[in-house]
């Protein structure tokens, strides 16, 4: 039997997701993009760094380090603030442009927990023969876990003039 009068209307189904649960979704989804990103950013090889090269392993025996000596202060931020100051001096023959040290921290039980390559020659200057720089090098990322002594000062590149 047919109906003629009865209309058959579709309607519609609509999600009732609550907006705050849309939003908290959204926020876990690009949290979750912005950990794997830098995620892989980290995994990346670091770039690799200058190593010595042969004419620099010979010259190192020709700079030598003196007067070394550590303190710590405070930054105006309320931040400590290690400096180690020292002088370094040229007793070769060569005008040297740039030296490069890496700075190794050790926990008490002798694990690296800081390496920092810093430059002590090159910001004033190049350095003569017979010539002696004082520097100064701040760290402020020193690990808690640091055993508080004077870090493994290691020369990692020489440039000559």
């Amino acid at each position: 039997m047919p109906r003629d009068n009865v209309k058959t209307k579709s309607e519609p189904v609509k999600l009732s997701i609550p907006v705050p649960v849309m939003v908290g979704a959204v926020v876990v989804i690009l949290g979750l993009a912005a950990w794997s990103y830098m995620d892989y950013r980290a995994r990346k090889n670091p770039p690799r760094l200058p190593v010595l090269t042969a004419e620099a392993k010979q010259y190192v025996h020709s700079l030598h380090l003196s007067d070394v000596e550590m303190k710590a202060t405070e930054s105006y931020m309320k931040q400590k603030v290690v400096e180690i100051l020292g002088k370094i001096s040229n007793n070769g023959s060569r005008t040297v442009n740039v030296v490069e040290i890496n700075c190794v921290f050790r926990d008490p039980y002798g694990q690296v927990v800081l390496r920092e390559r810093v430059t002590i020659v090159g910001r004033a200057g190049p350095m003569a023969p017979g010539m002696t720089k004082n520097f100064r090098l701040a760290f402020d990322t020193i690990p808690e876990s640091w055993n508080q002594a004077l870090p493994d000062l290691v020369i990692a590149q020489i440039v000559f003039e």
